[in-house]
């Protein structure tokens, strides 16, 4: 690689490091030691071929998600990792956010690398299910099927965002379908 070329890459891993650490921490299911493995290989590979990249970031993710995909096709399986449980909340101090991220990174932990695969690509990279059907190599309705179960997994093991997105009870419209007497 030139001069020109190891400094581009330079102001690329600077600029972009952080939120490509945030995806490989979401696919390692919140294990922040092998997101730095995960990323730090996957920067490696990018500069060996720095010169014919033309979209950089698009380059490293995917090699983020075909390395994650290497690692659940191993036949050995890791052990879980257990962790003290969560503090109790009450605290109105900012807390609450925190204690939700806390329990959201808990659970995509608890789930298979390939349902917490699934829901980083659909939710957090935002992408469509063809896109992540051509990245994990698999077929729509197998992306469908398989982010389908993750929610429900990810919602029996923490009940508490359940009702995450929705609209508190008051606000949220009226499911009464009895019969309504109209007088004209």
């Amino acid at each position: 690689m030139d001069a020109a070329g190891q400094e581009s890459f330079r102001e690329f891993v600077a600029g972009r490091s952080s939120a490509l650490l945030k995806t490989a921490v979401l696919l390692s299911g919140g294990d922040r030691h092998a997101a730095e493995d995960l990323l730090q290989n996957a920067l490696i590979k990018a500069a060996g071929r720095w010169q014919r990249i033309d979209e950089p970031e698009a380059y490293v993710r995917q090699i983020l998600y075909r390395q994650q995909i290497s690692r659940w096709r191993l036949k050995w399986r890791r052990r879980e990792v257990t962790v003290a449980e969560l503090p109790e909340s009450g605290a109105a101090d900012g807390a609450a956010g925190v204690e939700l991220r806390l329990v959201m990174r808990g659970a995509l932990a608890r789930l298979t690398a390939r349902q917490r695969t699934m829901l980083v690509l659909r939710y957090f990279e935002d992408l469509p299910e063809a896109d992540v059907a051509r990245i994990l190599g698999c077929s729509v309705g197998t992306v469908r099927s398989t982010t389908h179960r993750s929610l429900a997994r990810l919602r029996e093991l923490a009940p508490e965002l359940a009702g995450l997105g929705q609209a508190p009870a008051e606000q949220r419209p009226s499911r009464d379908f009895s019969p309504v007497e109209v007088r004209p």
